[in-house]
């Protein structure tokens, strides 16, 4: 429901937090599924905060929040920062 209401207006820019963070894998998923097609189809800009790196792995860039700096997903540590998705 969350998504229908954010794309009502059809925004240029989609901000999504922890989108699937209280669902079970399955639904994850085919949440992230979705997002990815809308993304697609609707031109949009979308950025992603998630601490599931199966779907971090998944997006077109990726980076991570280490001590207050932006850096790619892969030339940082995981140990005790959030990742952030775009």
């Amino acid at each position: 429901m969350a998504v229908a209401r954010a794309l009502v207006n059809n925004p240029r820019l989609l901000l999504a937090d922890e989108p699937t963070g209280d669902l079970d894998e399955i639904t994850a998923g085919r949440v992230f599924d979705l997002i990815q097609r809308l993304h697609l189809t609707h031109g949009l800009t979308s950025i992603l905060v998630t601490h599931n790196m199966d779907l971090a792995a998944r997006c077109s860039r990726a980076l991570r929040l280490e001590s207050g700096r932006l850096a790619p997903l892969a030339s940082v540590s995981h140990s005790g920062s959030q990742s952030v998705k775009i």
